[in-house]
């Protein structure tokens, strides 16, 4: 069993992590509805196969407007590369629709609005609201649910959890950027498989390192 981290350690971790990591997105966006997109097309599949497709899509659709005038098939092409990406294009498409029918064409400030946009669940409304608007969210994927594990932040075995876990751990400090300090950790440090605790710089006190890692 992982040990629980005390709250100096967390504290210490976040500030060595934000010390090393640009709290910032990976995604490639010029504005708040091309995040929200980005952010849909990047469900179940990587930052870069999103980025190589919006590089396309943009020039040619970066408004709601202009997404529904691509409509599904034209919008197909340029999103086949990424995973699941028939149902991508059928929620992208009306999504768009609903912000141009309640929202005048704007992407949405608060949850529950988000949320009831086609495509977009929990995770993603936590991206939005805290890239785009500044609120101090937690947005749970893989990464940050494994990093806050091997910490021993919390033990949890859901999304939800992990996100409820952070948000009472995190020091308000490091709250706005938490999510994105995680994420990248856990991209290129923190690795599912043959992490890199020898370059790790929150190695001396993870309680999972490996243990000829001493710190």
């Amino acid at each position: 069993m992982i040990k629980k981290a005390n709250d100096a350690d967390v504290a210490w971790v976040y500030e060595r992590l934000a010390a090393t990591i640009s709290p910032t997105s990976d995604l490639i966006f010029g504005s708040t509805f091309e995040l929200l997109i980005a952010v849909v097309l990047s469900a179940q599949a990587t930052d870069k196969s999103v980025n190589v497709a919006t590089a396309r899509l943009f020039p040619r659709a970066n408004t709601p407007q202009a997404m529904v005038d691509l409509g599904e098939e034209g919008l197909t092409p340029f999103i086949r590369t990424i995973g699941l990406f028939r149902t991508k294009a059928k929620n992208v498409v009306a999504l768009c629709r609903l912000l141009l029918e309640h929202h005048g064409g704007e992407v949405p400030a608060t949850r529950a609005e988000l949320e009831a946009l086609p495509g977009v669940g929990r995770k993603t409304a936590n991206v939005v609201l805290n890239v785009a608007f500044g609120q101090p969210t937690i947005a749970v994927d893989t990464h940050v649910h494994r990093v806050s594990n091997r910490l021993g932040f919390g033990r949890s075995t859901s999304p939800e959890a992990t996100e409820k876990i952070l948000l009472t751990r995190t020091p308000a400090a490091y709250l706005l950027h938490a999510h994105h300090y995680l994420i990248l950790h856990g991209r290129y440090t923190c690795t599912a498989r043959s992490p890199r605790c020898a370059t790790c710089v929150v190695s001396a006190r993870c309680p999972s390192r490996a243990p000829e890692i001493t710190g």
